[in-house]
């Protein structure tokens, strides 16, 4: 089971749709949908901006992961929670961290692939994140995703190994 900190913050961008409009500007909602690709460019790109959704949005996304966590913890099931800001926040009681590692040439590269962007817009995302190779030092669990699909169900049964 997952916790899916993105899933979160897109379907609480929508449901705070109206404060995001009062925030930057009607022009990035459109019927009652924040349009995510229309305004991150202004969000990663702008500390003050980046500050002020980040301020407004992160604590609501940490009160949903604590109520999914709640509800997997009383039924006894084990679970991961996907934050890509865990170590740049640190705003969490997790004791274990687990780093899906892929070199930043790649990770750009990807980014690209499936955002249908530029190497620049990706270069830009990326770089309001904490350095992969930092992340890599302080995880405590690393899967290499850095070559095919068939290494990654290796690493992946490696790391299961390891937590089982």
């Amino acid at each position: 089971m997952t916790i899916d900190a993105d899933k979160i913050a897109h379907k609480l961008l929508d449901i705070h749709s109206d404060k995001i409009a009062s925030m930057f500007g009607q022009e990035y909602v459109e019927n009652g949908k924040v349009l995510r690709k229309k305004l991150g460019p202004i969000i990663f790109s702008n500390q003050e901006n980046k500050e002020k959704l980040e301020n407004f949005i992160h604590p609501l996304i940490k009160e949903e992961i604590e109520k999914e966590s709640i509800i997997f913890e009383g039924q006894g099931k084990p679970y991961f929670i996907d934050i890509p800001l865990f170590y740049e926040k640190m705003n969490y009681p997790i004791k274990k961290s687990l780093v899906i590692y892929t070199p930043k040439e790649l990770q750009i590269k990807r980014l690209m692939e499936r955002d249908k962007i530029s190497e620049e817009e990706a270069k830009l995302k990326i770089s309001n994140q904490m350095d992969i190779e930092k992340k890599k030092e302080l995880a405590d669990l690393v899967i290499d995703n850095s070559t095919n699909l068939k290494n990654l169900q290796k690493e992946v049964e490696r790391v299961i190994g390891e937590i089982i």
